[in-house]
């Protein structure tokens, strides 16, 4: 018999198609799945950004934007910046023509932001006078849409700030660009104004570094050829990267290495998760279908067909309707995938010219994936009908037997034992090795419930059945079903506790951490005023607020993160941690802000010291006096004092600097706030008038608000990862729920012939659904709780933050799950029966 000329097979799959239903829309989401989260990551492996202003530029020498050694390398939190030398270093290699300083960062013009350059690279990136002359000491072209904006033509004058305050310039000229020559080819960030190189280097904030080395080969000489003398000359600056071609995209788009660690972190890391839930939950189904065939295997048995027969067919049913099923269920995939990049695009995630990359590859790994997961599940469901002797086969086929294999109750046991040690292990850690412990909490709980799931039914079966045996005959009718069928009630329940699990585990982690940040914040923010403006305050701002009649004491508060290095050895890592850089004495900060200092002081922090949350600094294993190694948000190594510990880190920032230990390393220096208290007996009122010609004006929840927004994109997130995994399940319980229904009717043919009423069977399969429903959400719910309340406590310090409304609409959704799930096909299968 050959393995795709088996008749049986084909007659099975022909002529009852609805046995397979099932199994097929299980493989058909889970290649969905697979699909998308393998097209997200090959995205993310195979991105790039075309060369926007550095178009017309052969060849471009950018720092490489990773920090930290190979295996623990992370995109720095901005901009790696070149030392300045290096442009008379690239202008003297042989086979260069010129070469000159890339300098952009962000400056206002009245209520415009403005993108700012030096007159040098102008040549290099199309940008030529349309009117006027080149810019000199005290003078600034601008391009068209900058006149406009702020109403200047040559020779009028025009007031400037930067970070370092305002500045007034004469205008010299309007310079146009390219189309392409603009920032990501598509019309740039904005008005582009452009300074003398010096002048552009000084209000830059970091006059000793420049963004990117433009440079132009001589005539003759071609771009790889200057790029491979360049990279010799070059060998003493390791982390200068000599681009070309493509290349030159990467150059000017520093952000491409956070896009590439966000979709490689959705399609790897959650898409691992995902690819087991999926493939997991398949293999449950594709088991169910062929277990409710044990009839027919038996029946098989007793007429002559021998064990190799049976396997064989049940290879060839898999063969025949998970290649179509994972094919079909690729169409949706791609389209979710193109939906997630879309989103991530928009929420600012991902660059506008990194583009979604699909190929083959991804589509067939999900179609080989789902016709591996279906053969091996239907072998091993198959495994003991087609070995026993037939008439055993015929007894267990009319009466389910409660025979839990050694090897399936033994893994399932070592599950449950791991994943209480790892629970235990979280529970002992703090801060982020909390979190990390307990990601591997959830997977083995599940594992354990899906291999012990005969068990945990027929104890869910009891426990929850108690009160329906004291009921009427539906209900005990229903209780002693669940009792007699602890292998179908299993199979009912875990997609139930998956869909639970995973759906609460990923949203209420997001609430506990978004909850005690709102309380940190709401306590740690002492100050009367808050002060902030759309592209940001200046450094003057500041000590403008502090001349206000009243003010007791103003602080600028400059944001950004910083990177620590976690681990020891092989097994280091680098980690972002949240930053603020603020102005004036430590006694002026704790003013405005209450970090709740637990050891140290304040009134020490100053040039070369910092404060750390103490959370962190235990991981780090630093405490006061201590020298705390990071790096700054360009990259920059630093070893600052510790001089205080404190308790709202996560509310306010982890990291606090003095404010000039950051601002040259920021590609932005402008403050995102001023925070300002009144002195004793000041008229609020009137010291907010007063400080509104600096920007807007709020009380403490303005500074809330808008760090909330730092909080967007993880929580978006996390949602639509609950929606892909809670929504898979949910469909994958509901599948099952049907199947088990289905498969039922000559069950409930049978109780209508005996006398029961219709309304007393649809009674009972109520029950049955509402037994499974509790016993999944019970089950759910406690998964779901012994990972989040370490990974809460390790990253919030704080119990896990469950919102009622929210955990009731799951249980709620759950529950009108199991009744339509089950309502509706028992309702046709009677009628059918009629």
């Amino acid at each position: 018999m050959r393995p795709f000329g088996n008749g049986l097979a084909r007659a099975a799959v022909r002529f009852k198609p609805a046995a397979f239903a099932g199994t097929f829309i299980a493989l058909v989401l889970a290649a969905a799945i697979v699909s998308a989260c393998g097209i997200l990551l090959e995205s993310g492996l195979r991105a790039t950004v075309p060369p926007g202003r550095y178009a017309h530029t052969p060849v471009v020498i950018t720092a490489h934007q990773r920090v930290g050694g190979r295996e623990e390398s992370e995109p720095a939190p901005d901009r790696v910046r070149l030392d300045a030398s290096l442009v008379a270093t690239a202008a003297r290699t042989p086979g260069a023509a010129a070469a000159a300083p890339d300098l952009t960062f962000p400056v206002r013009g009245g209520d415009a932001a403005l993108t700012a350059h030096g007159w040098g690279s102008a040549p290099f990136t199309a940008a030529a006078l349309a009117s006027g002359a080149a810019p000199r000491e005290g003078e600034v072209v601008l391009d068209p849409a900058a006149a406009r904006a702020a109403h200047a033509r040559p020779g009028g004058r025009i007031t400037l700030t930067t970070a370092d305050g305002a500045h007034r310039f004469r205008v010299s000229g309007i310079a146009r660009t390219s189309p392409r020559g603009r920032a990501g080819g598509d019309g740039g960030p904005g008005p582009t104004v452009w300074f003398t190189d010096a002048r552009a280097r000084a209000l830059s904030g970091h006059p000793a570094t420049v963004d990117a080395v433009l440079v132009r080969p001589r005539p003759g000489t071609t771009p790889g050829a200057l790029a491979a003398r360049l990279e010799r000359a070059l060998k003493n600056a390791p982390a200068a990267r000599v681009r070309t071609g493509e290349g030159r995209g990467a150059a000017e788009e520093p952000g491409l290495e956070g896009a590439r660690e966000v979709l490689e972190g959705i399609g790897g890391s959650f898409g691992g998760v995902a690819t087991m839930v999926a493939l997991f939950t398949t293999a449950g189904t594709v088991a169910l279908s062929v277990g409710q065939r044990g009839r027919e295997i038996a029946l098989l048995r007793a007429i002559g067909a021998t064990p190799r027969q049976i396997r064989r067919s049940i290879a060839t049913e898999a063969l025949l309707v998970a290649p179509l099923a994972g094919a079909l269920g690729t169409l949706p995939g791609t389209g979710l995938a193109h939906w997630w990049f879309g989103q991530l695009r928009d929420k600012g995630a991902i660059p506008a010219g990194v583009e979604l990359s699909v190929s083959w590859i991804p589509l067939v790994s999900a179609v080989g994936a789902g016709l591996v997961t279906a053969l091996l599940a239907g072998l091993a469901a198959a495994r003991r009908p087609a070995r026993i002797k037939p008439g055993q086969a015929l007894g267990e086929a009319a009466a389910e037997p409660f025979r839990p294999g050694v090897v399936r109750t033994l893994l399932g046991t070592a599950a449950l034992a791991g994943g209480c040690v790892l629970s235990g292990v979280a529970a002992s850690s703090s801060g982020e090795d909390a979190a990390n412990a307990a990601l591997g909490v959830v997977m083995l709980f599940m594992l354990a419930v899906g291999l012990l799931g005969p068990f945990v039914a027929r104890g869910c079966a009891w426990l929850v059945g108690l009160p329906l045996r004291a009921g009427r005959a539906p209900a005990v009718l229903a209780a002693a079903n669940a009792r007699a069928n602890a292998r179908r009630l299993a199979s009912a329940i875990t997609p139930l506790v998956l869909a639970m699990a995973f759906a609460s585990t990923l949203v209420f982690l997001h609430t506990s951490e978004d909850h005690a940040t709102a309380g940190q914040r709401r306590e740690g923010v002492v100050a009367d005023h808050v002060v902030s403006a759309p592209g940001g305050l200046p450094a003057d701002a500041t000590a403008r607020a502090g001349r206000v009649r009243g003010v007791a004491a103003a602080v600028g508060v400059l944001r950004t993160g910083v990177l620590v290095r976690k681990g020891s050895g092989d097994g280091a890592w680098m980690e972002t941690a949240s930053a603020q850089g603020v102005s004036g004495t430590g006694r002026a900060l704790a003013a405005v802000q209450d970090l709740d200092v637990r050891t140290g002081g304040l009134d020490a922090l100053g040039r070369g010291t910092v404060a750390v949350d103490a959370g962190l600094a235990s991981s780090l294993g630093v405490k006061v006096g201590d020298r705390l190694r990071l790096r700054l948000p360009d990259g920059a190594t630093a070893a600052p004092r510790v001089v205080a510990t404190y308790g709202r880190g996560l509310g306010l920032a982890q990291v606090t600097l003095p404010r000039a230990a950051l601002a040259s390393h920021v590609t932005s220096g402008f403050d995102s706030h001023v925070l300002v208290r009144d002195a004793k007996g000041a008229d609020p009122a009137a010291v907010a008038a007063a400080l509104g010609p600096l920007g807007e004006v709020t009380g403490p929840g303005g500074y809330a608000a808008a760090r909330d927004e730092e909080n967007e994109l993880n929580a978006w997130a996390n949602t639509v990862m609950a929606a892909v995994l809670g929504g898979f399940a949910a469909v994958a319980a509901a599948n099952t729920l049907v199947m088990t229904v289905l498969d039922r009717r000559r069950e409930l043919g049978t109780l209508r012939l005996i006398g029961s009423t219709r309304r007393q069977v649809l009674g009972m399969v109520r029950w049955e659904a509402l037994l499974v429903v509790t016993a999944g959400v019970a089950l759910g719910t406690a998964i779901a709780l012994a990972t989040l309340v370490p990974m809460a406590r390790g990253m919030t310090g704080e119990g896990p933050y469950l919102p009622p409304l929210t955990y009731a609409g799951f249980a709620g959704a759950a529950v009108a799950l199991g009744l339509l799930a089950t309502g509706l096909p028992a309702r046709a299968a009677l009628r059918h029966g009629r």
